[in-house]
């Protein structure tokens, strides 16, 4: 214990040092440009399995990570459950009624569903004569928080033990310039769902984001459920996808159940509600999810939130036992990092996914998280889990053209006022590091020059000639 007391000491001391560090010149340069401070942001660099950073600033300050806590969830996840862990959804029947219970699936999607139901066909199941129960206990009361008030936006999905599709509808636009309209249809083209398009085909460039929804005057309401698209829409933009979360969960599931139990062959007329499986019930069917190993991918190469909190909730479930709670999620992944000696007093996780305003760690720690990683049996699923420079993913579009295309697998996080990167990047001689920069600031959206100049950086292998004076 002493021995453990005085390295944690040296490694204190080592990080109040080195944070008198600079960053290194061109990213400073780039800060310096955006009307960012030093003093904003957390970096640091190791070479994997080296006793000390290369490069440690502002390493042990508290610090949003927005999406990049992701890495924390996912790799607990991993460790603690294993790759190949599966969720299940059960289906019983009860009398006339079919009950559907779920353990909070993060990937109970629009294909995962169909085959759910498909399994009951093929089971001879073909008419249901009573409601539709959804027993959603497994997930307890405070889990619906949302990040603000956008509520159509598909980030804003809260938790839900039967999430079935993301509750999300992914509307298509197809522009016809020989007619000068555009083709809007949903998928799934759920029953009672109104689309009223008058959209017409305009000039200039395609924005991104809240821009296109605004160009085109996207509006939304729940009940009944209607999608109104009335503004010009760019030919530059060719086809284009906006997802959009419309529907109440008991909504979503009543509609998805007329739509393709239908399509089978089958018959139902009845309601659906909330319940929980009563001791009369039968389990006829058992449906199984992708493993962890394939899920913790759509986690962070494509930063899914809501898949995180349902994650993390899974965490917190089967270390006290349902129903699931933050606080129990992560007093589980508090005692995972105590164990594996990461002490991380400044560590705020408030639903494990980053898409919080309250969520804190430092760059330091999550350092130590990767350094940890890449000696665990579990490397491979976690390393291959992250995007790749240029390539996939989050980080598809960053460093495109660059020689570090390629040899980085990278996580990122974005928030209003938070831009973050960690992750492992090999560098032109051959050796791995671990890099990790945080930027809490307002100007924190003009970051990814000064973030992707680090990246930059480490590939060229100039950890000690090129920091700034």
């Amino acid at each position: 214990m002493a021995q453990l007391f005085k390295c944690f000491s040296f490694s204190l001391l080592f990080f109040s040092v080195a944070a008198a560090a600079d960053l290194p010149k061109p990213v400073v340069q780039a800060l310096r440009a955006a009307g960012i401070p030093q003093s904003s942001v957390g970096a640091v660099v190791q070479e994997v399995g080296a006793p000390r950073p290369s490069l440690a600033v502002n390493a042990r300050e508290p610090l949003n990570p927005a999406s990049v806590m992701k890495l924390v969830t996912t790799y607990a996840a991993l460790e603690l459950l294993g790759p190949a862990y599966r969720w299940k959804t059960e289906v019983y029947l009860d009398g006339d009624n079919l009950i559907l219970k779920g353990y909070g699936d993060p990937k109970l999607n629009y294909e995962s569903f169909w085959m759910l139901l498909r399994s009951l066909r093929g089971r001879g199941m073909r008419e249901i004569r009573g409601d539709i129960v959804l027993d959603r206990s497994y997930f307890g009361p405070g889990t619906d928080e949302r990040i603000d008030d956008e509520t159509f936006r598909p980030y804003n999905v809260t938790p839900d033990a039967l999430l079935v599709n993301f509750k999300s509808l992914r509307f298509t636009f197809l522009p016809e310039a020989e007619r000068g309209a555009v083709r809007v249809f949903a998928e799934p083209a759920l029953p009672g769902l109104e689309i009223v398009n008058s959209l017409k085909i305009g000039e200039g460039g395609c924005p991104e984001g809240r821009a296109f929804r605004d160009l085109i005057e996207a509006a939304f309401q729940a009940k009944p459920p209607r999608a109104a698209f009335t503004g010009l829409y760019p030919a530059a933009c060719g086809e284009r996808d906006l997802n959009v979360a419309l529907y109440s969960p008991e909504d979503y599931v009543a509609a998805m159940i007329r739509q393709l139990w239908s399509e089978m062959g089958g018959s139902w007329n009845g309601t659906v509600r909330e319940g929980v499986v009563p001791p009369t019930a039968r389990l006829v069917y058992v449906h199984e999810s992708e493993a962890l190993g394939e899920v913790v991918r759509g986690i962070n190469k494509y930063s899914n939130n809501v898949m995180a909190r349902q994650l993390f909730l899974t965490l917190g479930a089967e270390s006290v036992g349902p129903p699931a709670q933050t606080e129990n999620a992560a007093r589980a992944v508090r005692q995972w990092l105590a164990l594996k000696n990461i002490a991380a007093p400044e560590l705020v996780l408030e639903n494990g996914s980053g898409l919080s305003r309250a969520e804190r760690i430092s760059a330091a720690n999550l350092a130590a998280l990767l350094q940890a990683a890449w000696k665990s049996p579990v490397m491979p699923e976690f390393v291959s889990s992250l995007p790749v420079v240029a390539t996939d993913g989050t980080m598809k579009k960053r460093l495109r053209g660059e020689r570090i295309a390629g040899y980085a697998h990278i996580k990122s996080g974005l928030l209003s006022e938070a831009r973050a990167i960690a992750g492992y990047v090999l560098d032109r001689n051959g050796k791995r590091h671990t890099v990790v920069m945080i930027v809490n600031h307002p100007r924190a959206p003009e970051a990814d020059a000064a973030i992707d100049a680090l990246l930059a950086w480490v590939y060229a292998s100039r950890l000690q000639s090129q920091l700034a004076p």
